[in-house]
């Protein structure tokens, strides 16, 4: 993670020059001091370091915009929302532990039926009926 000082100029015209994304809601809370916060493995990262920082200095720094993807959150009542978004590796995990999920029940039932067709069937019946 890196984080850098820049003039609300050079980000505005550096937010123009980008494509595939409009940036130009951003453009309203480029004034006073601004602080650039770029992750690249982990998008809500710079979230959770501003709300780190705030236990120290409650109310500060306040977010006044995010950018992921090409989705954008602008304003700092989006802070939360950002903090709570799932990592990529997160979200593959999930999908994986879903996919498994019928699996692991077959497999748990054949244990409990003691490996026979008709146990595996009267497990799940119960399974249903609960």
């Amino acid at each position: 993670m890196e984080y850098r000082v820049y003039k609300n100029t050079l980000i505005r015209k550096a937010l123009e020059r980008q494509e595939g994304t409009d940036y130009s809601p951003l453009f309203k809370a480029l004034n006073g001091f601004s602080g650039v916060i770029f992750s690249k493995e982990i998008g809500n990262a710079p979230a959770k370091v501003i709300s780190e920082f705030r236990k120290k200095l409650p109310g500060k720094p306040i977010l006044k915009g995010a950018s992921i993807e090409t989705s954008l959150f602008i304003g700092d009542e989006n802070l939360k929302t950002l903090v709570e978004l799932k990592s990529k590796n997160e979200l593959i995990g999930d999908v994986i532990a879903l996919l498994q999920s019928p699996a692991k029940n077959v497999i748990s039932a054949l244990q409990s039926g003691k490996h026979t067709v008709a146990g595996l069937v009267k497990a799940l019946e119960q399974r249903a009926t609960k």
